[in-house]
């Protein structure tokens, strides 16, 4: 498992009942998890002393308990800061188990020695669009919610890298890569974070057990002939890490060489020691 072990403004202090308990700098939020199906004895005071509570209905979604939380806030990972802030199904605008990926990828960039283009597809609140742009990189990201892109452009001016040269898209992610591909655009890297399920603007259905390897298969298009890595999230239960890597390795890695690896994504949790598991990540890089 890759634990994303170094944060100081998030801790996972504990886990169990299908729920976290979580800080997030100051703020202490008790959240959903499905795959903490454990029962845990809820020593610590923050279970009790939340300042926020995401409720799940039986009809579906769910609402926040919040009255002792702030609108939205800031917290910091190394030299990267986000607004976080209470959302719709549980989420924060944040995923902090990616951290382990950010620095992968800015290691990769700070080592290649020349200049690296990234495209960031299902860019989200943008995490790597920021961890890469910090390490030097130029970034087309791109996601269909114009609000995300917004949020995200927020956190690059947070980051200090309002005039990094970060291209803001909305738009659906397939049709903008068969566009690059036409005009005869390259990158370096690729970083995807499809979702499980989704309607694109055309009303067009996803499902990543079915779209995944075609997508993968056209956004191979958009590599330059010196790649850097391609890096694919999941979190969408019962996909196996192996899978993500199987697909880099036959799309990718048959054409490309370099290597292919793959694992759970974790974090670690104060009260037990251990680490939970939090979705898939499979890398193809270049040796």
């Amino acid at each position: 498992m890759w634990i994303a072990e170094n944060w100081r403004d998030y801790e996972l202090l504990d886990c169990g009942g299908g729920q976290r308990l979580e800080r997030w700098g100051r703020p202490v939020l008790v959240r959903p998890d499905p795959q903490a199906i454990w029962e845990t004895p809820r020593k610590h005071p923050g279970w009790s002393r939340a300042d926020g509570r995401y409720h799940r209905s039986s009809s579906g979604g769910g609402h926040w308990e919040k009255s002792r939380l702030p609108e939205r806030w800031e917290i910091a990972y190394r030299d990267l800061t986000f607004q976080v802030k209470p959302m719709n199904f549980k989420h924060t605008g944040l995923f902090p188990e990616q951290a382990v990926n950010w620095d992968f990828m800015m290691e990769k960039i700070r080592n290649a020695g020349r200049p690296v283009r990234v495209l960031n597809l299902f860019a989200y609140t943008g995490g790597a669009t920021i961890a890469c742009a910090k390490a030097g990189a130029s970034v087309c990201h791109v996601d269909a919610a114009k609000g995300m892109v917004a949020w995200a452009r927020e956190n690059a001016r947070l980051s200090g890298l309002s005039d990094a040269p970060i291209r803001w898209i909305v738009d659906d992610c397939a049709k903008f890569v068969e566009r690059e591909i036409r005009r005869g655009k390259r990158y370096d890297a690729i970083v995807m974070d499809p979702p499980s399920y989704g309607r694109g603007p055309g009303g067009e259905v996803w499902k990543l057990e079915e779209n995944l390897y075609p997508f993968v298969k056209l956004c191979a298009g958009v590599l330059s002939d010196k790649p850097l890595f391609v890096l694919i999230n999941s979190y969408t239960t019962g996909l196996a890490p192996s899978v993500l890597g199987y697909l880099l390795h036959l799309l990718v890695k048959e054409n490309c060489g370099g290597k292919c690896t793959w694992d759970e994504l974790g974090l670690p949790v104060t009260e037990t020691g251990l680490a939970l598991p939090c979705g898939a990540t499979g890398r193809w890089y270049s040796e």
